[in-house]
């Protein structure tokens, strides 16, 4: 992909990661306004199946204010995102944009370096203020973080020796 067919620090939602990758975050209800990019690859976080987009998608089933149903397949899809956001456009979202969505981000950055202890308030310094609502999606970044047997393929948290 050409450089100027990602996604610029100036869209709404991108968020730029410490290793420099852009990831965006979204709410489902917001109507796209006039300008909106499509994603070539998005990570959806609902309690249902999302509706059919036209471009390459995965869902993670994810209720409203919970947590992922299947840990170990929220990991992988995070870690998939991580990944393609080098060279695609890669968005995560779910209905608000705020709590699943900016959880998610916060353990995107986890991967991408960022301390788990750290990834909350990263993810709410320069993607949304009020992203990851409850004190156990708080627990579920940090836990993210941890290394043990569904801590993912570093076994730290961390994929970037991966990149």
């Amino acid at each position: 992909m050409a450089k100027d067919e990602g996604w610029h620090e100036e869209h709404p939602g991108v968020l730029r990661l410490p290793s420099g990758r852009l990831i965006r975050g979204r709410g489902l209800r917001r109507i796209p306004g006039q300008g909106f990019v499509p994603p070539s690859y998005g990570v959806y976080l609902l309690g249902r199946r999302p509706p059919e987009v036209p471009w390459e998608s995965r869902w993670i089933r994810w209720p409203d204010f919970r947590l992922p149903s299947d840990r170990a397949a929220a990991r992988s899809a995070l870690a998939e995102a991580w990944r393609r956001a080098a060279a695609e456009r890669v968005e995560i979202a779910c209905g608000g944009g705020r709590g699943r969505t900016g959880t998610a981000l916060a353990c995107v950055a986890v991967l991408d370096g960022v301390p788990a202890e750290e990834a909350v308030a990263f993810v709410r310094r320069h993607y949304d203020r009020h992203a990851v609502e409850t004190p156990w999606q708080r627990r579920y970044v940090r836990r993210f973080g941890d290394p043990g047997p569904d801590s993912g393929p570093a076994g730290s948290g961390t994929v970037a020796a991966e990149a």
